[in-house]
């Protein structure tokens, strides 16, 4: 009897162990898919505005050779504008849904509303209010503890960021180095 009590434990604790592995894979695919999906969604945003539209920076404050310190910075990639789209960009999570990848069971996370009207391929995609509000969830943790990193980044133009961010600076996708730029 004691062999059989021995037996049962390990395979409940085999069991758990599964599941907490498998929880943590799901865990870690919603936020590598928010932070992707922020990402996306923080470019986007970016670019919708005119390039020509600056702001004045610095100090309006009169130096003793009557100068001030202010100087334009583009609208688009300003402090400002950034934390501007921090406090609002999760609120679009609401236009995503996941996909299951059969053969890895990973997830993703894909825009199920096109920007432009166009029809796209909802073909596997999982759409509800959990799914959404999960997402929407993990922007919002992403978007408050990352705040100073996304600003540095989007500051300035730069390639990747998708990687660069998700990836290496906040180890939220380290199994996703290898997933395509486009893809989430």
């Amino acid at each position: 009897m004691h062999l059989r009590e021995s037996s049962i434990f390990y395979l409940g604790f085999l069991l758990a162990s599964l599941l907490t592995g498998t929880s943590a894979r799901r865990g870690q695919d919603l936020h590598c898919g928010a932070c992707r999906a922020l990402v996306d969604e923080l470019e986007w945003e970016i670019e919708q505005v005119d390039p020509k539209k600056t702001i004045q920076m610095g100090s309006f404050r009169i130096n003793p050779d009557g100068s001030q310190s202010v100087s334009e910075v583009p609208y688009a990639r300003s402090e400002a504008h950034l934390t501007e789209l921090l406090e609002r960009v999760c609120e679009k999570m609401s236009d995503y849904g996941e996909k299951v990848d059969s053969s890895t069971q990973r997830k993703t996370y894909v825009r199920v509303l096109s920007r432009d009207g166009t029809k796209m391929d909802l073909s596997g995609t999982k759409l509800d209010k959990d799914v959404t509000s999960s997402l929407k969830f993990a922007c919002e943790r992403i978007a408050e503890e990352y705040e100073d990193e996304l600003i540095e980044f989007f500051s300035h133009k730069s390639d990747n960021v998708k990687d660069r961010l998700c990836s290496k600076r906040t180890d939220l996708c380290d199994h996703a180095i290898h997933l395509s730029h486009d893809e989430l």
